[in-house]
């Protein structure tokens, strides 16, 4: 069953469209690729849209860093800093690129909630442009402001590896995000400016210590895009139940990661993993969030997620499988797509 429709936390196509031509690579949105998320699969999943990542790469090897990933325990180095000059052009590349895809009129981009619940009922994709990690927003937020412009209105300060802004937790397991310091003083204006202008500022890839300082100093819900529990799954990557309770108090939200290193238990990045384990991390969040808290945040063409599902076509299996586990048809609606839309009601400053 492709409903109720899935608005989801987090995918990386932008990157991916990046680093295979730019502009020029875009039509294989429309035509069909061999990635996670493209417009059929979308229609065959029942996929409403989500967060469209903006990140700049490392130079780094990412299937190294997978390698590694499948033997826990393991550390894996973070990559060093990106100035802002390098940043920069990547990320209003990538931007660029999803604004041709609303003007090929293939995607909607959204800039408040009702957009989104409109989009959904003409069935069009709605794209939040969102940024993973800030390395190109200067400490005088000039690119910030031109971003949002464009339409950005989610904004994660780190991607793991530092920015001037603040420090990421690296991909170990097994682990807690308790792993240095938190945010800069630029990450404090940061953090102070989104609030203002309303863009939504993401949890995810903070350490410890940087949560609990937007946690201190922001006047907004907690949201961590796409993450999961860490007591179920020791991933440093993941949120303890006293970081999920401070998410409760505000009101904000969770979106589950599909990525299987932050499912499984034994911290594996392996494409065999079942469902179940998806349910158990569900099943964990709902009972330290509550049902209005928690949605879903793929990491679609960005991490390795079970086989059952491969791609956005294989939504309907995981709706299937939260049915299978007793979950009502208003609690699955919630986590499929309302959940997002009043979290981003609060965090918009539409309320």
């Amino acid at each position: 069953m492709t409903r109720p429709l899935i608005f989801d936390g987090h995918n990386d196509l932008l990157l991916k469209l990046f680093r295979s031509g730019g502009l020029s690579a875009r039509g294989m949105f429309e035509t069909g690729s061999d990635g996670h998320l493209d417009i059929a699969k979308a229609k065959s999943g029942g996929f409403a849209g989500g967060f469209f990542a903006v990140f700049v790469p490392s130079p780094m090897s990412e299937e190294r860093d997978e390698e590694k990933m499948q033997n826990p325990p393991y550390d894996v180095p973070l990559p060093d800093p990106i100035s802002w000059e390098d940043a920069v052009p990547v990320a209003l590349s990538q931007a660029a690129i999803l604004l041709k895809l609303e003007e090929d009129g293939l995607l909607r981009i959204v800039r408040a909630s009702g957009d989104i619940e409109t989009a959904m009922t003409e069935g069009r994709i709605a794209a939040i442009l969102h940024m993973e990690g800030a390395e190109a927003i200067d400490p005088e937020f000039e690119t910030l402001h031109v971003l949002y412009a464009a339409g950005l209105r989610s904004l994660g300060p780190v991607w793991s590896r530092p920015t001037i802004f603040g420090h990421g937790v690296p991909f170990r397991f097994p682990s807690d995000g308790d792993t240095g310091p938190g945010l800069t003083d630029h990450g404090l204006r940061l953090v102070r400016r989104c609030n203002e202008m309303g863009i939504m500022i993401d949890l995810s890839h903070l350490n410890e210590a940087g949560f609990w300082d937007v946690a201190r100093h922001s006047t907004k819900p907690l949201v961590a895009t796409h993450s999961n529990a860490n007591a179920v799954t020791a991933s440093a990557r993941n949120l303890t139940d006293k970081q999920l309770a401070a998410i409760a108090e505000t009101d904000g939200m969770v979106g589950l990661n599909f990525a299987t290193a932050f499912l499984r238990e034994d911290g594996r990045m392996d494409e065999d993993t079942p469902l179940e384990t998806m349910i158990r991390h569900l099943d964990h969040l709902l009972e330290k969030l509550g049902e209005d808290r928690v949605g879903l945040g793929s990491d679609f063409d960005g991490a390795k997620v079970p086989s059952e599902i491969k791609d956005v076509s294989g939504l309907p299996n995981l709706r299937t499988a939260m049915r299978t586990h007793g979950y009502d048809e208003q609690l699955i609606e919630k986590i499929c797509n309302r959940n997002w839309i009043r979290v981003l009601r609060s965090s918009w400053n539409e309320q």
